[in-house]
């Protein structure tokens, strides 16, 4: 029996939060196959099977916060061999009496896909479609790998396909429209919430409470508003507005974009402009690549760029290395993939470490 645990997770990253089991007791598995995905403050992790087998245990749930070493699973590797053909003979020998009775021939087959689909989905899609009483199986998935996510339920709803749904449900939909597309948000009905005591005098805060609705925060909309409120309290806050001639840069980006994207395969945007701008200010102005560290500054003779990226889980932002020896196609290349994979969920925490310096279009 082999234990699977959460892996270490990157520097200061010492918890996360089960977001999925890919897998459930008693299916096979293959070595190196994703077998639970896990968000961490920063990015989504899948964890891998260790090795080829049967999972046989689930020890820490969807919505689990684990601890970095700490026991997700437990994988059988000695079931390797038999457990595809222990599901398999249960299939002829239902379809034995099939001849003499070929109307309970459909029930076995209907089960199947709903338990798979079912078994893919986020805690906040599988509680949608059961409030609206839906197949699974039945609505088109649009996420990645074609995984159900929260809007494809809606629209589905909104298209006609629910089936009967209970009272609450169209309080809920549109309550649960308002989440961010794509995210694994619970979004909880107000009117779940408890009444406001009878001597509450507000009575405009008691009127608009069905229109309220409270939803879960991810782990990475926690750190977001975390850092932002300590960014508040620690920080020099400054805004200085400045204008800039950009008209040698518009003209070159006109004279040099088709030649730039035929040869490097990625357009010339500003942000290269930007990132090789603010490199050679970074090393004629040594004190604003520094920061204070007790009584200490520490001087920081490199310079990793950090570029902001919007995903539909919230804002990451992955560093470009030593940006002030990229190229321009450099620069762009490694943007266009950094927002394609911040998109999937695919950056590695350590690609969000170390920066000396933030570049954001906001």
């Amino acid at each position: 029996m082999i234990d699977i645990l959460v892996p270490t997770l990157g520097e200061s990253v010492t918890e996360a939060t089960v977001a999925r089991w890919m897998k459930q007791p008693g299916e096979a598995v293959a070595q190196d196959e994703p077998l639970v995905e896990l968000e961490t403050d920063k990015v989504a992790v899948e964890v891998p099977a260790p090795s080829a087998g049967v999972l046989s245990e689930i020890a820490a749930g969807e919505e689990t916060v684990v601890a970095v070493g700490g026991l997700l699973g437990r994988l059988d590797e000695t079931q390797t061999a038999t457990a595809a053909p222990a599901a398999a003979p249960e299939v002829p020998v239902a379809a034995a009496p099939v001849p003499a009775a070929p109307a309970p021939a459909p029930a076995p087959v209907a089960p199947a896909p709903t338990a798979a689909v079912t078994m893919a989905l986020s805690p906040a899609v599988r509680r949608l479609v059961q409030e609206h009483g839906l197949n699974a199986a039945t609505i088109p998935g649009t996420g990645k790998d074609g995984r159900l996510l929260k809007e494809d339920v809606l629209n589905y709803v909104k298209a006609g396909g629910a089936a009967a749904a209970p009272a609450p449900a169209p309080a809920s939909a549109p309550a649960a429209a308002a989440a961010s597309p794509g995210s694994a948000q619970q979004v909880i009905p107000a009117a779940s919430v408890a009444a406001a005591p009878a001597g509450n005098d507000d009575v405009g805060l008691r009127a608009n409470a069905g229109l309220e609705e409270i939803v879960r925060m991810t782990r990475l909309r926690k750190t977001i508003a975390r850092r932002l409120k300590d960014a508040q309290n620690t920080a020099a806050m400054l805004t200085t507005f400045n204008e800039v001639d950009m008209s040698a840069v518009m003209a070159a980006r006109s004279k040099y974009r088709d030649v730039f994207e035929k040869r490097h395969g990625s357009r010339l945007g500003f942000m290269s402009f930007f990132v090789r701008a603010c490199t050679q200010a970074l090393a004629e102005v040594p004190a604003v690549n520094a920061e204070v560290d007790g009584d200490n500054l520490i001087y920081k003779n490199y310079y990793n760029v950090g570029v902001a990226v919007g995903t539909p889980q919230g804002l990451v932002v992955p560093v470009l290395r030593d940006a002030d020896k990229m190229s321009f196609a450099d620069i762009e290349g490694g943007i266009v993939d950094f927002g394609r994979r911040a998109r999937d969920g695919k950056l590695g925490i350590d690609e969000m470490q170390g920066g000396t310096f933030t570049i954001s279009n906001g």
